[in-house]
């Protein structure tokens, strides 16, 4: 089981998006997985009504194209619907084609065209709790050292017509990590994914009114025609690989053209230091927004540095009020500021916006509010010239 911490999508981020990315992200759970494969068919005896509104091929894959952040130059293209084991659902594959890697992702799409779920829902027979620990296992491939399991009873979830079974895995080494996935209330069928997203709202809109981009941390100017909105924490290395990224390569190349918002999303559950990390990071924004971004660079640059010390609170602020201090900010405000906790409220809303915009994944952007994780810079750029595009 690889730590979290450093390596892996985790099984909730492996979505459709994560097949096209080259970086790891930092998730809530240490199993690492690719893209939910899409499972071998199973013979079906249902069949399909005429009368019933299947969901257009278009309007899926411009539903997967906007919500997950595909760019205009990955081909898309889906198989025909098939009856799923559940009979209320079809099930398709979505072939994507990057034109370097070809890859394939099943989805489960509700008959009346309003539900879209990643990956197969797989039956459930017998001991609901083995079962589902088996179908995770199987799924995705974990090694038999690894022991799963699911903890406690299944629970509501905040989708309508799904419970959620949260599965904990413990290899004896790492500490033990868990993930919710989702079980139809009959309890007769697992979905993989973790999520249900609804194929008649519009993704880019959904995102864009739950976004506060008022008195924010940012970088570039308020007119710029696309807007980058970040979800971050600051001891994520993948987030610190993609700050460099923002700030060596894609700032630079865009200039006055792109603005960036950052959010900040400790992920507390399996982070240390990153909810102090991110308290300290509004604090400078408080205190002087022009050292919020030459603070939050050199934090990430330490990163290492800090782990090394996480263990010891004391140690961990000393570090963050160095930083602090070899960015220009006043030692004492810092200290004021992150002591009493000043800017807590702050990290709290942007936790709460990225969850409610089902962020599970670190570091997570939004490109004038189509959904885009953490890429390849040639991925990333052609995510921002689609962006310029549409704004015209």
């Amino acid at each position: 089981m690889n730590t979290l911490k450093r390596t892996g999508i985790g099984l909730r981020g492996a979505v459709l998006a994560s097949g096209l990315i080259a970086f790891p992200v930092c998730t809530r759970l240490a199993t690492a997985a690719a893209a939910v494969p899409a499972s071998p068919r199973q013979a079906r005896s249902a069949s399909t009504s005429k009368s019933e509104a299947a969901p257009t091929t278009d309007k899926v894959l411009q539903f997967v194209r906007e919500k997950f952040g595909v760019v205009s130059t990955v081909k898309l293209t889906m198989d025909p619907l098939e009856p799923s084991p559940h009979p209320d659902y079809y099930q398709t594959v979505v072939n994507i084609d990057d034109g370097k890697q070809p890859r394939k992702q099943a989805l489960s799409i509700k008959r009346d065209g309003r539900l879209l779920l990643i990956g197969d829902l797989v039956p459930l027979n017998g001991d609901i709790d083995g079962a589902v620990s088996q179908a995770v296992r199987d799924a995705f491939k974990i090694p038999t050292s690894v022991k799963l399991s699911v903890t406690g009873a299944l629970h509501p979830s905040k989708y309508a017509g799904f419970l959620n079974a949260t599965v904990t895995a413990n290899d004896g080494v790492h500490p033990a990590q868990s993930q919710d996935f989702l079980v139809t209330d009959d309890k007769k069928y697992l979905n993989l994914g973790g999520a249900a997203y609804p194929l008649n709202v519009d993704p880019r809109r959904q995102a864009l009114s739950v976004m506060t981009l008022k008195d924010q941390p940012t970088q570039g100017p308020a007119h710029a025609p696309v807007t980058i909105v970040e979800y971050a924490d600051l001891e994520c290395p993948s987030c610190a690989h993609m700050h460099e990224f923002l700030e060596d390569q894609l700032v630079p190349k865009y200039g006055d053209k792109v603005r960036v918002v950052f959010k900040e999303f400790p992920l507390v559950k399996i982070h240390q230091w990153a909810e102090t990390a991110a308290i300290a990071n509004e604090c400078a924004y408080q205190i002087d927004p022009s050292k919020f971004v030459p603070y939050r660079t050199l934090i990430f640059k330490h990163q290492n540095d800090i782990d090394a010390v996480q263990a010891n609170t004391s140690q961990v602020h000393d570090l963050l009020m160095s930083y602090g201090q070899q960015v220009g900010l006043d030692g004492a405000k810092l200290a004021s500021c992150v002591d009493s906790q000043a800017s807590k409220a702050r990290v709290e809303l942007g936790m709460q916006e990225g969850e409610q915009l089902s962020v599970a994944s670190t570091p997570t952007f939004y490109i004038n509010g189509k959904f885009q994780g953490a890429a390849p810079p040639d991925i990333f750029f052609q995510a921002v010239d689609d962006a310029m595009k549409d704004g015209k």
